[in-house]
């Protein structure tokens, strides 16, 4: 009570948010029911939440928070806390399968061999290379086997590694000729700033590739105009592109795969949601199509949770001396029992079992997202939704976008507009927002959702 009572007066919890049922909220806490309808029936009578029958509880309407500044009249309480978390790429993290998880970590400690403690390879512990060989080939369609498997810390550490490998390229083909080549790697036109930094920082240039209905225009590296020419590779998301949700066209996967090997290029996959198809059968690898011209990146991030810090590149051969050199240190492997644990979670079913449950989870809030916007916004169009763990809704004609990520901010939702993705050199598109449903618990959920059907128009 003492909590709720707090998240109202701070305005975390905003009017007219609706709370979980009471049997929700209690499975969630793991106490008795009766204990959060006493407390609900507490709150309703002290005045700061209405029950209303067929509406369920939510927040009363009360004035929001206000506070007083030095220098002028009373302002509305700003930089709080959002109480409900939409930014997309992030999982509900209360679905992390801790018994399961617990008992594979047990029984991965009782058969692990005494070396498993030591420093191991640079590649990471073989159990787990095995193990991502046979699950990443049955499941999405990728050519590995445990020698060309290397584990990172993290998709941004893959990419961080793969990054100085071509940096390192360049500088080699600058002394053979005397001048440093121009070496550049193409990215999507609308994507994750921070991966553009990373290959930035590195020296490398990131020109943009247009994107439409079909997902990325690979059919760009072969024209190879303006800043696209000299790109010896291609940073994409081909099954789900980040974050407008489109699926790579066949012809497109043909058209990047035949320009990296006509030009020697590399493609980096990034399969960052790779387990999450809901209304088509899944699309395999990119990787599969030229295992020596495509360095396949995925990560546990989503699938469990991004604080596990587990993820895999499966590299051509030829990469594979130079990546590991670029590693330098095996304190960048992570926790050799984190690793032994995965393994025998994926061996066990476990992990296969995991991924149906939340993959059910999340389609049905999608389906529940959709359902509710064309009841409250049906001027609202909801794209990229076939797969993964947010939608873009794009706004009508005439509403701005930041207008409503304000809004949304009022409403207690960190949500972000398409236009956080663009790239720089990218002229400015349609008026969208991003939302990831992935985050919320169940039973903040229908709050979450009720509270953007009040931002939108």
């Amino acid at each position: 009570m003492d909590a709720l009572r707090e998240a109202v007066r701070t305005g975390r919890l905003t009017p007219g948010t609706r709370l979980p049922s009471s049997r929700t909220l209690a499975a969630d806490l793991g106490v008795a029911r009766n204990t959060v309808a006493d407390a609900y029936a507490e709150l309703v009578a002290e005045g700061w939440l209405t029950a209303r029958q067929g509406s369920g509880t939510r927040v009363a309407r009360r004035a929001a928070p206000r506070t007083r500044t030095p220098s002028g009249p009373p302002a509305r309480a700003s930089g709080r806390r959002p109480a409900h978390n939409l930014r997309a790429g992030s999982p509900d993290l209360s679905s992390f399968p801790r018994g399961e998880w617990l008992a594979s970590a047990r029984r991965a400690l009782a058969a692990a061999p005494h070396d498993a403690f030591d420093y191991g390879d640079q590649r990471g512990r073989v159990e787990l290379r095995t193990v991502l060989a046979d699950y990443l080939a049955r499941t999405r369609g990728v050519y590995a086997d445990p020698e060309r498997v290397v584990l990172c810390s993290g998709f941004v550490h893959g990419l961080t590694l793969m990054a100085q490998v071509l940096a390192a390229r360049r500088g080699r083909a600058g002394a053979r000729g005397g001048t440093k080549a121009a070496r550049a790697v193409a990215v999507e036109s609308y994507g994750l700033g921070f991966h553009r930094d990373i290959l930035a920082a590195a020296g490398l240039r990131t020109p943009a590739l247009s994107i439409d209905e079909l997902g990325t225009r690979t059919e760009e590296l072969t024209v190879g105009m303006g800043e696209l020419r000299g790109a010896d590779a291609v940073l994409t998301t081909p099954a789900h592109q980040f974050p407008t949700g489109a699926a790579l066209h066949p012809d497109r996967r043909a058209a990047v795969v035949d320009w990296a090997r006509g030009a020697g290029g590399l493609i980096l996959e990034d399969d960052y949601d790779g387990e999450f198809r809901y209304d088509r059968q899944p699309v395999g690898a990119l990787q599969g199509l030229d295992p020596e011209r495509v360095v396949y990146m995925g990560t546990a991030s989503k699938s469990l949770a991004p604080g596990l810090r587990l993820a895999w590149m499966v590299l051509p051969r030829a990469l594979v001396g130079e990546v590991i050199g670029a590693k330098g240190d095996v304190s960048a492997v992570p926790s050799a029992v984190d690793q032994l644990t995965l393994a025998e979670f994926i061996t066990s079913g476990a992990y296969d079992r995991h991924v149906r449950s939340v993959r059910l989870r999340y389609r049905r809030r999608r389906d529940q997202l959709v359902e509710a916007l064309a009841e409250h916004a049906p001027e609202s169009r909801v794209t990229g939704i076939a797969a993964g763990l947010h939608a873009v809704v794009e706004l009508p004609p005439g509403t701005d976008e930041r207008t409503a990520i304000q809004a949304a901010a009022w409403q207690g939702l960190a949500i972000q507009g398409l236009s956080a993705f663009r790239h720089p050199s990218v002229p400015p598109g349609r008026e969208a927002l991003v939302v990831g449903y992935g985050a919320p618990t169940d039973s903040a959920w229908a709050g979450a959702l009720d509270a953007l059907c009040r931002v939108l128009p």
